[in-house]
């Protein structure tokens, strides 16, 4: 039977692997984006471009996705480190409930932004 910790752990293996394959597409898009024919204006940094970035649902859901694996994966890595401190078991559920107020808190406000953004570019 598998314990919570080895959930968590494997979870926090494949949120490095999403990281990998969408920061890599990311990377791809923003600095290969004459190649793929998405640089519509003087480059990847141009209003227009940004613009046509914003509106584009699939660049939205990247955006979300790469925000969740991430919170996830450096929030959990925080804690793993944390917990090495031998703390008491007190301090180990405070961490614990800070850590997954913060990665909540941050995941929302992120990905707000990233909505409002598309929303607004699409009205």
């Amino acid at each position: 039977m598998r314990t919570r910790e080895s959930t968590f752990w494997t979870w926090h293996l494949l949120a490095g692997l999403v990281i990998l394959v969408v920061l890599g597409i990311h990377m791809f898009v923003m600095h290969l984006s004459k190649l793929l024919g998405t640089d519509i204006g003087k480059g990847v940094l141009d209003y227009y471009t940004v613009m046509w970035r914003s509106t584009n649902v699939s660049f939205a859901v990247m955006y979300v996705v790469l925000l969740g694996a991430a919170l996830y994966h450096g929030l959990y890595g925080l804690r793993t480190i944390l917990f090495e401190l031998t703390l008491s078991e007190r301090a180990e559920k405070i961490i614990s409930a800070l850590i997954v107020f913060a990665g909540i808190l941050l995941f929302v406000v992120g990905s707000y932004g990233t909505i409002a953004v598309y929303l607004r570019g699409t009205a």
